[in-house]
């Protein structure tokens, strides 16, 4: 009778246990004008355990001489070497496009949006192939004519061109729509899914979309990426820390209602903001040069600095006397934040979680030890 006892607690125990276990998809998103990862950049996938990336393909803008959305920024090429994650085309749309375009324009932008990411597909596909018969033909040592070698890499290049095709699972479309914008990007976002019959489409969700979803709407999509990220304004002097605080992303997510299976971006990035005489300036992303020099920087707070002389930053002109406050998420700010994404928001092994963004300033700065246990926080 005990052993039959013991048996039945400990499968009670186990499966318990089991149901609570799951690995998220580990992510990150890619936000540059060009894709061309080094071996350290290799490395970084690797070591991470990395399955995903969004890559921001292009964006959509309203063009007020045309009179109509054009696509603009677009990436100019994806070379990953040898790394292999999954990829995700991402489009940025600004709420303007949405306003201000009739529903033939939404049509037509739908059908565009298609064939640019067809497009880009292609030519991601030429370079794989071209990786693949340079690394078959060159390097034969044996391959002494020079016209051989072309006809052999052509040939191969053709071939395995052949076998690739732009067949992408997922597409997502960033937009921070509002009330007045939410039936024609909803519209636009139907028409986005015909286009793309075998793919999954995406929309991103800004935490108040999340949290006031009965004004927002909820758009029609098959999942959202819930973006717990750039929660205050950063031309506000009195702003903490405009990339997100834990206190602030509780106000936000004080529910689990979400009509849409929801996949989560995290900030992994830090910037300096610039104030002069208590006027914004504008946004610093690479200010390493001005973290470490002590002598023209004189820290006035935690997060608070005075600049104590002229200096040429990248392209930008800061003056004596300037502040720069500058905005990083803690590691402890982090864990509270993922601790709070948790406690409303079902995670299982079909989530993926996804961190803005890959940089290896980014990441070396925080660690991949730390940014691994990020995920496994999950």
């Amino acid at each position: 009778m005990k052993n039959i006892i013991f048996i039945l607690l400990f499968v009670v125990l186990t499966s318990g246990s089991c149901e609570n276990e799951h690995e998220v998809v580990r992510s990150f998103c890619y936000w540059k004008t060009d894709l061309n990862f080094e071996k350290e950049d290799d490395s970084l996938i690797k070591n991470l355990n990395v399955k995903h990336l969004y890559v921001r393909f292009f964006d959509v803008d309203w063009n007020p001489y045309a009179k109509e959305p054009l696509p603009v920024a677009t990436i100019h090429d994806i070379r990953l070497n040898n790394s292999n994650p999954e990829i995700t085309p991402s489009i940025f749309i600004t709420n303007e496009v949405v306003l201000q375009a009739n529903a033939s324009q939404l049509d037509s932008l739908a059908a565009r949006i298609a064939k640019r990411v067809q497009i880009i597909g292609t030519r991601m596909n030429e370079t794989k192939a071209d990786k693949i018969a340079n690394e078959i033909v060159y390097p034969k040592e044996y391959y002494k004519n020079e016209n051989f070698k072309r006809l052999n890499y052509d040939s191969i290049k053709a071939i395995e061109l052949a076998k690739l095709k732009v067949d992408f699972k997922e597409i997502l479309i960033d937009c921070d729509w509002t009330e007045k914008s939410k039936k024609n990007y909803f519209y636009l976002l139907k028409q986005i899914k015909q286009q793309f019959p075998t793919a999954k489409i995406s929309a991103t969700i800004r935490l108040w979309q999340y949290k006031y979803a009965e004004k927002a709407g909820t758009p029609p999509v098959d999942k959202g990426l819930l973006m717990c990220y750039n929660l205050n304004k950063p031309d506000d002097l009195k702003t903490k820390n405009s990339i997100g605080t834990s206190e602030d992303l509780a106000e936000y997510i004080t529910h689990d209602t979400y009509k849409l299976k929801l996949d989560i971006a995290l900030p992994l990035y830090s910037w300096a903001v610039v104030f002069r005489g208590n006027q914004f300036k504008g946004i610093l992303s690479d200010y390493d040069q001005l973290r470490s020099d002590t002598i023209k920087l004189k820290k006035s707070s935690d997060t608070k600095y005075i600049l104590q002389d002229d200096i040429l930053v990248g392209q930008t002109y800061l003056r004596n006397g300037d502040e720069i406050r500058i905005e990083k998420i803690s590691e402890d700010e982090l864990e509270k934040m993922i601790s709070i994404v948790k406690s409303k928001i079902k995670i299982d092994n079909q989530t993926k979680v996804t961190f803005f963004s890959f940089d290896k300033k980014y990441i070396n700065d925080y660690g991949t030890q730390n940014i691994s246990n990020y995920y496994e926080s999950f």
